[in-house]
């Protein structure tokens, strides 16, 4: 879905190049002449617009506020196609199919029936009617004046809060407002009086969030979904979707109730390859109340406290005129929003980092890009740029303790313009450089951090032991090994005195017997089989997730404790060898897969060594010091994340 949002943004940008020619920072122009001029023959269309509220001042302001940024909103030009497949959609949802068989009729659908769509687009301005303006100002107007929850706006909160008329790219011109006042009612019609929440925006969000959350019971898919759900019918009822889907389709509920939400997010998180999306809450107190997910989770708890992000940007229906300039300057042209307001210092700490551009690197335009590093599909996700002056860069309220690249565009390719660098913590800028004179050793366990989920998740095999028995009530048993450490062999050695039929991991206390994988192993390494058995005899499929090779299907009970799982030879088998997989993310050293060890050298990942793992660690002899190091899995898996050592460690970005 990521991808597909990407493209549909593409498009956006390449649209606008034939339209918004006008832009400069300074405002020497007249955005709203420049409105009708983009409008074409529709013209007429937003003058009836004006016209209409020529008596009332503070509407006519609000139109004026529309039409004027309406520039750079757009909709599919085939209407009647997207309907078609709406209603197809919406067919679907109503069906017995499951989500995913839902999600893959419509993927089905998008690339064939309904192929190119998205490379269709069309200006707003050239196709929205003046009833449909007027509807949508009255409508916002209506809520404004005469619900509780929007009593504190000025006016241009309102008209970045209430008043558009969509809330998101490529939305349908239906009654949306109507539509989800029909369907999510029921809460807020019984909402208990009180003197202290009754009228409370916050009370207002948590209770038609619940209702949206019960109805919908959302279903989170992150991969390619086809076409996203833009209409209200369909966004109403949809069985599946990604984090933006649900925010959307809060979004839509909320403002239909007069409550004030924006939509907010990060193209990526500082040290993951995807960005994010959520909603935020304008409270009558002039809180900004964060939701960490989307109607799944309440705004205002704590925002990620533990993540990094290096921007988050608000999505508004005015256009950043600074965004607009960058379109109309630049060569190389990526698809930066041309609606999205830099809103970071509202979050966390920012810098404002200067970079000196390498002399021997040759720009085709006065613009340079700071980004992630993203991993695997490709190497890095551009969060931002700045305006190169004099061989200098400066980049603007960035997060802090994360990585970053320099990038410039060369005519041909996005190149490096200087060293990778962190800001730290406190605001001060390291840059990583390569030391070839000297070189050194390391032995690395992971691919990817460990967090928080992973270590305690870890944790849980501490005071495991693996057992063997010949009865299969594990009556007469003999405890071969126990796990003290985190730190555990791939092999683990067992020493017998006879051979054993039955054989187990006893999980300690309090685990709930979490494990990812368990396999026997005879004295030539060669796997052993037999049938797998558990305590868990209400359920004997759990027991097979510990002897699937699937490191992240995990054998787990309801019970936090008394439980096992393990195998039955069929006869008495001597078993040497052990592997025992706590269950985690599956992105330690996994024995088979091959790995290839890379290091920034200024300019490119090179390659170090390839090789297959045959332990549940690699140790690699050679790495220039100081470098920043990439281990990519050539095998399977996503997640990584580069890494340095420091101080005889390796420290993750």
């Amino acid at each position: 879905m990521k991808y597909f949002y990407k493209l549909v943004t593409l498009v956006v940008i390449v649209t606008l190049l034939f339209t918004i020619m006008f832009a400069s920072c300074s405002h020497e122009y007249d955005a709203l002449e420049y409105a009708y001029q983009v409008s074409g023959p529709n013209r007429g269309e937003l003058e009836t617009v004006m016209e209409h509220y020529k008596d009332d001042s503070l509407k006519l302001a609000a139109a004026h506020f529309l039409i004027e940024n309406m520039p750079g909103h757009v909709s599919y030009k085939n209407r009647k196609e997207i309907e078609q497949y709406y209603e197809l959609a919406l067919q679907l949802f109503r069906s017995d199919l499951s989500p995913k068989q839902q999600r893959d009729s419509l993927l089905y659908l998008s690339d064939n029936r309904f192929y190119g769509l998205n490379d269709n687009l069309i200006q707003d301005a050239r196709i929205i009617t003046a009833d449909y303006l007027i509807y949508n100002i009255d409508k916002s107007f209506e809520v404004w004046e005469n619900e509780r929850w929007a009593k504190h706006l000025t006016f241009d909160e309102f008209c970045e809060y209430i008043l558009p008329y969509k809330c998101v790219e490529l939305q349908s011109f239906d009654c949306w407002r109507d539509t989800m006042r029909q369907i999510f009612w029921w809460n807020v019609a019984h909402m208990d009086y009180d003197d202290e929440s009754y009228d409370s925006p916050f009370r207002a969000v948590n209770t038609i969030r619940s209702e949206v959350a019960w109805r919908v019971k959302p279903v989170g898919m992150y991969n390619r979904s086809g076409y996203p759900m833009r209409s209200a019918s369909t966004l109403a009822h949809m069985t599946y979707g990604a984090c933006a889907d649900y925010v959307n389709l809060g979004v839509l509920t909320f403002r239909s109730y007069g409550i004030p939400v924006v939509i907010e997010e990060t193209p990526s998180w500082g040290r993951y390859r995807a960005g994010h999306t959520w909603y935020t809450l304008l409270n009558d107190n002039g809180d900004m109340m964060r939701s960490e997910w989307d109607i799944s989770s309440v705004p205002g708890s704590p925002f990620f406290p533990h993540q990094r992000i290096p921007k988050v940007y608000r999505q508004q229906y005015a256009i950043n005129r600074e965004r607009v300039a960058y379109h109309n300057n630049s060569v190389y042209q990526y698809p930066f929003s041309m609606f999205a307001h830099d809103v970071t210092d509202q979050y966390y700490k920012t810098t404002d980092v200067t970079v000196k551009l390498r002399n021997n690197v040759k720009l085709v335009e006065d613009y340079a890009y700071i980004a992630t590093f993203r991993g695997n599909e490709s190497y890095w996700t551009l969060i931002d740029y700045g305006v190169v002056k004099k061989g200098k860069v400066t980049f603007k309220n960035m997060g802090r303790n994360i990585l970053y690249f320099t990038l410039g565009y060369d005519g041909k390719d996005l190149v490096p313009v200087s060293w990778p660098f962190i800001i730290q913590k406190d605001g001060s800028v390291e840059y990583i450089y390569t030391n070839y004179k000297n070189t050194g050793s390391v032995d690395v366990h992971r691919k990817y951090y460990s967090s928080e989920n992973v270590v305690a998740m870890r944790k849980r095999i501490l005071g495991g032991s693996i057992q063997a028995s010949n009865s299969p009530d594990f009556s007469n048993i003999v405890t071969l090994y126990t796990i003290d450490s985190l730190t555990i062999p791939d092999k683990i050695p067992v020493n017998l005195d006879k051979p054993y039929r039955y054989w187990r991991y006893l999980s300690p206390d309090g685990s709930y017997g979490s494990i990812a994988e368990l396999a026997f192993f005879n004295m030539d390494t060669v796997r052993m089989n037999g049938t797998p058995i558990s305590s868990d005899e209400q359920n004997s499929a759990n027991a097979g997730k510990a002897f699937d090779g699937d490191w992240l299907s995990n054998f787990e009970t309801g019970s936090a404790d008394g439980n096992w799982v393990g195998m039955d030879m069929g006869r008495p088998q001597s078993v040497s060898y052990v592997r025992l997989v706590p269950r985690g993310d599956d992105n330690d050293i996994h024995p088979g897969d091959e790995y290839e060890l890379r290091y920034w050298d200024g300019n490119f990942w090179i390659t170090h060594d390839i090789s297959i793992a045959r332990d549940n660690s690699l140790h690699y002899d050679g790495i220039p010091t100081g470098a920043l190091i990439w281990l990519h899995n050539r095998s399977r898996g996503m997640d990584e994340r580069p890494f340095r050592i420091k101080d005889g460690e390796i420290e993750w970005w």
